[in-house]
């Protein structure tokens, strides 16, 4: 069983917004002693309750409720992993759940290789250079600022068609897992 830390959060909420707890018992009705019991998990509030809490400090219920896995996750700059794939750098920017995102580093004349479909969902975004997107029978040139999207399961190819390289940053969104796309 998850055992959620819902009174530390609150106590986190309130203080980074400068709220002393009297000023919480006045806004929610709720007396010190129980605020004090929520704060340091000896009680469990009702939905209600919480509902009440959120609103005053004005953060939407469901946050309250997160596990810990469920935060905002980040990844420094120096701590992105990084590996190659057909002559194709790829650094990997972050990921949460079926959510990808990487950036992609095409030398000239590089390509992901023959046309491949997987599972999900694809959106790029031109960063430097100029790519050849090509998905089934469509096929467009892209440049510096230009974004296109696709259903991944229909096969498709991204190649640099520019004399420098082109760098594409890419996010892929399935509900499997993806181990087998770079």
């Amino acid at each position: 069983m998850v055992k959620l830390d819902i009174g530390s959060k609150i106590r986190s909420i309130r203080k980074r917004k400068k709220v002393t707890i009297a000023q919480m018992c006045e806004g929610t009705g709720l007396s010190k002693g129980f605020i004090s019991n929520v704060e340091n998990n000896n009680t469990s509030p009702s939905i209600n309750t919480l509902q009440t809490i959120a609103s005053f400090l004005e953060v939407p219920l469901p946050y309250l409720l997160l596990e810990k896995k469920q935060h905002m996750r980040f990844v420094r700059k120096n701590e992105r992993s990084n590996s190659t794939f057909n002559n194709l750098k790829i650094e990997h920017i972050s990921s949460k759940g079926g959510l990808r995102m990487m950036s992609v580093e095409f030398p000239p004349g590089a390509s992901i290789g023959e046309a491949h479909a997987h599972e999900g969902e694809e959106c790029h975004l031109v960063l430097e250079g100029t790519v050849l997107a090509e998905q089934g029978e469509d096929s467009i040139i892209l440049e510096e600022g230009d974004s296109f999207s696709w259903n991944a399961s229909v096969p498709h190819s991204v190649k640099n068609i520019g004399d420098g390289k082109a760098v594409v940053l890419i996010s892929v969104y399935s509900d499997t897992e993806l181990n087998d796309l770079f």
